[in-house]
């Protein structure tokens, strides 16, 4: 997995990372990529979305290419090797937008690009400091139990 040196992951490593498929052939697979949102509602991704994300998403209409418009998203994934329709096609070739198809559900998807750090569009910590966290407030239950108990 390649990173950028301040561990943004870039169009090829998402692409890599859900056996993808770009639907135009000439896009910059060197675009980093900050963080990413999911979603099949767009008032959700509106919303809840932070500008410059990627967006997943089994929604292939024309609605979709205007809400990436509107946030200004660095590309759209559309899941489950959904193929968005002409008039989507069209108006993302027009805005440049990049489009991928990946044979995984919405879940997995997520999933696998958090896995490998991709943050969250709500900014939560990526998985290696979620975990450390988590971890670290265990040990100091751990430690608060065992000096209740008299350990």
């Amino acid at each position: 997995m390649r990173r950028i040196k301040d561990l943004r992951m870039l169009l090829r490593d998402l692409i890599n990372l859900l056996d993808a498929k770009a639907l135009f052939p000439s896009i910059d697979l060197d675009k980093a990529v900050d963080n990413a949102g999911a979603s099949d509602l767009m008032s959700d991704v509106l919303a809840l979305t932070k500008p410059g994300s990627v967006l997943l998403t089994g929604l292939c209409s024309v609605q979709v290419i205007r809400t990436a418009e509107m946030l200004d998203l660095k590309a759209i994934v559309f899941v489950r090797d959904k193929m968005p329709d002409s008039n989507a096609m069209a108006l993302a070739m027009e805005m440049g937008l990049p489009l991928f198809t990946s044979p995984y559900p919405l879940y997995e998807a997520c999933g696998i690009l958090y896995k490998e750090g991709l943050p969250g569009a709500l900014g939560a910590s990526p998985p290696i400091e979620h975990w450390a966290k988590v971890r670290n407030q265990r040990a100091q239950c751990q430690v608060a139990l065992n000096c209740k108990k008299g350990k």
